[in-house]
């Protein structure tokens, strides 16, 4: 019995352990498929590289992106800066239409780049206009970049951003060369005038020059450069500014004939008569408080000015530039208080402030090509030009009241111009190579190469402009009509132009 027990028990046991083999090779039959499965999903090491490199071109993207839109706000904030800046410096009667201005001109600028002038500017075409991407083309794949970019903005497919943050970053300096405009025709022209001209000049003038410069145009062939606007944003609203004031004239009063000289060219006081023997009367601001205060902002928004416009998150160049920038502003504003100082006797806020403004508008030109000893040297004369450049205006009668033609326009060529004298050359700075910048500037052993070109970018673009913004100011004067009554004048714009005061206040004969 005993051994009919041990059999079965035996017989079990092998049975038993049958089925733990069975079990054991099934366990390994699935183990090795999936291995074998997980070798053939897993991704080789160039997929892994690949889904990598994508990963960073996504962060790259997105960092670049909330950077330009960042810098472009600042821009945007910079029309703050001048409405109170060119309210400041002119008569409280005169308050609400500045303001006005200053706040219209960026919703016309904003339609008319819109439907237009990007379209010109920036659009493909021929050296002279785009002729493409009009009311902003959808046809466009960016952020892809270089040779797999496919759209009709090829001069911008270097930026890996979106084209939409490419449209507003440069429609915010669209509007900041129409706002330069208002400035020098302030206190005496038309609402409806101003208006007017600013479509036209966004829309067209602008928008032309621009692209032989930043469009793949016909100067950027010739390696003219100007990287951030001192000739495509600022020298341009000069221009335009110095026709509408030609064809304006100057403000009643502003020059009077006392006379005993009448128009005769005998000898004068240097700093209150014109060469035409007039004396010339200073009309100040009604509140200079505005003015520092806009001056302030417009530095700050300078920033946004230059270092976005590298239109990519790039830790060094955004350094170097906004280092420049603040160092070409400070001398500036340095400079032309202690010109002021020796040349009137007392230091002039008005010229320090347009100072700064005369250093910023200076150093954009050159912001990304220059060391930050020569951008202190292209601020410095800048600080000085301003300065007489003013006196030189008021002598020839050109009634300039906020300093706009001295500031954007005399200091805009002497920046463009500086490129040629101070650019270090290609292969000095990791963001300015070979043909990705000037020629290395005269005064550092390159030649006259660079101011060549700088000299025929700056014609070129000065005649034309002045050539249309005369036609576009004739017309109108000839349609509408520029300048406002001698009665309105006197009144104020405010209550003639929008029947509203931004101060209570009463009007007197002397005003």
């Amino acid at each position: 019995m005993p051994r009919k027990k041990f059999k079965k028990s035996k017989h079990k046991k092998s049975r038993l352990w049958a089925n733990w083999l069975t079990c054991l090779a099934f366990v390994a039959m699935i183990l090795l498929m999936w291995s074998y499965a997980a070798v053939a999903v897993s991704p080789s090491l160039e997929q892994r590289l690949e889904v990598l490199e994508k990963g960073q071109q996504s962060i790259r993207v997105v960092a670049d992106t909330v950077w330009v839109i960042f810098t472009g706000t600042l821009v945007f904030f910079m029309n703050a800066g001048f409405a109170m800046l060119e309210t400041g410096f002119c008569r409280q009667k005169n308050a609400v239409n500045l303001l006005s201005k200053n706040l219209i001109v960026f919703a016309l600028s904003t339609v008319a780049f819109w439907a237009i002038g990007f379209g010109i500017m920036f659009g493909d075409g021929n050296g002279l206009y785009g002729r493409n991407g009009f009311f902003l083309s959808p046809l466009d794949n960016s952020p892809t970049i270089g040779v797999d970019y496919r759209g009709v903005y090829t001069s911008l497919s270097s930026a890996g951003i979106p084209l939409q943050a490419k449209f507003f970053f440069q429609l915010v300096f669209a509007g900041i060369a129409a706002t330069i405009v208002s400035g020098a025709v302030a206190e005496r022209i038309k609402y409806g005038a101003f208006l007017i001209f600013s479509l036209l000049f966004v829309s067209l003038s602008y928008s032309v020059t621009g692209h032989w410069i930043w469009g793949k145009g016909w100067l950027s062939n010739l390696n003219f450069w100007d990287f951030a606007g001192s000739t495509v944003v600022h020298s341009v609203g000069g221009w335009a500014g110095l026709m509408g004031t030609l064809l304006l004239g100057a403000r009643l009063g502003k020059y009077q004939d006392d006379g005993k000289l009448g128009r005769q060219r005998l000898s004068y006081s240097p700093q209150n008569r014109s060469v035409f023997g007039k004396k010339i009367v200073a009309i100040p601001g009604h509140n200079l408080s505005l003015s520092t205060l806009g001056a302030l902002i417009l530095w700050l928004g300078w920033f946004g000015f230059n270092c976005g416009s590298t239109l990519a998150a790039d830790p060094p160049a955004i350094s170097h530039i906004l280092l420049t920038t603040n160092m070409a502003a400070a001398t500036g504003g340095l400079a032309a208080t202690i010109t002021s100082w020796l040349y009137f006797g007392k230091p002039d806020l008005s010229f320090l402030i347009n100072g700064i403004l005369a250093g910023a508008v200076s150093i954009t030109a050159s912001c990304a090509f220059v060391s930050m000893a020569h951008a202190t040297i292209i601020g410095t004369v800048a600080g000085v030009i301003v300065v007489f450049s003013a006196v030189l205006l008021d002598r020839l009668e050109i009634d300039d009241p906020v300093g706009a033609i001295s500031v954007h326009l005399i200091c805009g060529i002497w920046g463009t111009f500086a490129v040629g004298l101070f650019s270090v050359g290609p292969n000095i700075y990791p963001w300015y190579g070979e043909n990705n910048g000037p020629a290395k500037g005269l005064f550092l052993g390159g030649g006259f190469s660079q101011i060549f070109a700088q000299v025929i970018g700056i014609v070129s673009v000065g005649v034309f402009t002045a050539l249309f913004s005369l036609f576009a100011w004739s017309m109108i004067k000839l349609t509408i009509g520029l300048r406002v009554s001698q009665h309105e004048e006197i009144e104020g714009l405010d209550l003639s132009e929008h029947s509203m005061s931004a101060y209570e206040y009463e009007i007197t004969e002397k005003e």
